[in-house]
Parts: C-alpha cells; structure tokens; sequence
C-alpha cells in the first residue's frame, strides 16, 4: 500500500489526547421548518456487530453551527448552490447543451445524490456523483471535465444533493459493486501512519469523544458536500478523506483516486437509512 508503515508506540500518543464526551445531543433538524432530516436510525445490516446506530455528524456539532443549517439563508453552502444553478442552466462546450438541456430543472434530479457511489453498467466501474457530472460535461456536452472536488464539482454535487434532502441514503453493495465495497472496507479498517490510526479508529471507536478540541463523529458523509467553518468553503468526500488520512501523518491518495472511490462506497453505506443533508455545516 501507499501508506507509510504504522508504528504502535505512536498510537499511544493518541490515546492521552483524548477525552470523553457526553456524546451526540438529543436535538431535531428540521431544514427551513419544513425538510425533516433523519438523523439518527438504526444500522444498516451490514454494519452487525460494529454499529446499533448511525448519527449524523451534525448531532456533534455545537448549537451554533447546528442552526445555521437549519435555515438555508444561514446556510453559506447555499451560496455555491446558487452559483451552480446558473451554471446548470449555461450552456458549455461543443454540443450547445447545458445540463439543463438533458436534466431538466435541478429539482427533477430529486433521488440521484441519494444512491451514488453506483456501479456504471455502461462504463463497467462504481462511479461517484462527481465522476458522473464529468462523464456528462465530456460526452454528452463536449466540455472539459472539472477538477475533482473542485470549486464547480463540489457546488454541482451539492445542489443535486439539496434537491434530495430528507430522501434516504441508499448506496447498493451488492452485485458488481460488491468488490469495490469490500476495497473500502478494508480501507477503512486499516491502520496507517504514524499514528497508527484508521478511520474506525476514530469513527467507530470513539465518536463523541474528544481528540484535542474536536468532537468526533462517526465520520457519516450524509451530509457532503459540506461547508467547514475551518476553511470557510464547501468540502467534498475526498477532500476530507484526504485531511484524515493526513491526520494520521500518513501519505494520502488523491481525489478521484480508486482508493478514495472505494472508500467513498463504503463510507457512504454505512450511512444506508439516514437523510440526505447536504450542503451541510460543519466545523
């Protein structure tokens, strides 16, 4: 693998940064008073034995930020969904098509964020959202592809994300996806860095701890693309997949990489039941 061999004795630094919290908070998200979210339901089946329950990240979250993505005029990501309306509307590249020309209004794109990553039949692979609006942008409308979690990619994702809120995430695992999905999941249990940490590490073994100033959460991608309050921009699945790994002072995979789709697919299916609430607010 690409990630530097894992020392245990650094693990145990780790170990004396972390303190224990009360945990995820009882509150209810209702966006615009009127897009009940599901934040907390049980496990999908496949997660027996690791979880009972699955938490979005916003139950981790102080009260602040928590209502600031309650109402989508104090939600900044709505910003760059508005921008990416325009831009699903603009024509571009050699076909004089714009999404729109295909799609329709963003709203008739209700469901899509919820089942993505997905196996491809056409292009035989797991695609995610992202590699479908270049897959889009190249062939049907004869532009150039967008970078990968890139400023236009990641505010295209989260409008087709806003449009699905409160619909449920239902990532398939069966099937030809099966493969990638077990990648990820073994991605995800692998200890890297460092720090000799993986992601359940931190995700599973001890969310709604403390590791220095950061409540941890169980690392659920419901609601991405995200808006940190640390960059004060919006965040893609792999751009934070990237920071963690980093955390675990380890070499990291790039956006787009099959590792971080891998990861995505798992990722993205353990959170199976809960909404989609993307653009969402975090720290």
């Amino acid at each position: 693998m690409k990630f530097k061999a894992l020392t245990a004795v650094a693990a145990l630094m780790l170990t004396s940064t972390v303190a224990v919290a009360g945990g995820a908070d009882d509150d209810s998200l209702v966006i615009n008073g009127d897009i009940e979210i599901v934040t907390k339901t049980a496990a999908p089946a496949h997660l027996d034995g690791h979880l009972d329950e699955i938490i979005s990240g916003w139950h981790f979250r102080d009260n602040e930020t928590q209502a600031m993505e309650m109402d989508d005029f104090d939600n900044p990501g709505m910003i760059f969904v508005d921008q990416a309306r325009e831009t699903w509307a603009t024509v571009d590249g050699s076909e004089g098509k714009s999404c729109a020309s295909c799609h329709g209004e963003p709203e008739d794109m209700a469901g899509v964020k919820a089942v993505y990553p997905k196996w491809n039949e056409g292009a035989g692979e797991v695609r995610t959202l992202v590699m479908q609006i270049n897959d889009c942008r190249t062939t049907r409308m004869g532009a150039d592809a967008w970078k990968y979690d890139g400023g236009d990619t990641t505010a295209m994702e989260a409008l087709l994300a806003s449009v699905s809120r409160g619909m449920p995430v239902n990532v398939a695992i069966d099937g030809p996806a099966a493969a990638t999905w077990e990648k990820g999941k073994e991605l995800y249990y692998t200890r890297t860095g460092i720090l000799d940490l993986s992601c359940a590490s931190c995700h599973e073994q001890n969310y709604g701890n403390y590791i220095r100033a950061d409540h941890l959460s169980q690392g659920q991608i419901n609601g991405f693309p995200a808006y940190r309050l640390k960059n004060a921009k919006l965040n893609g699945a792999h751009n934070r997949f990237k920071g963690c790994v980093r955390d675990t002072r380890a070499e990291t995979y790039k956006e787009g990489s099959p590792e971080f789709i891998a990861l995505e697919l798992y990722v993205a299916s353990r959170g199976n039941g809960l909404s989609v609430e993307g653009p969402s607010v975090r720290n």
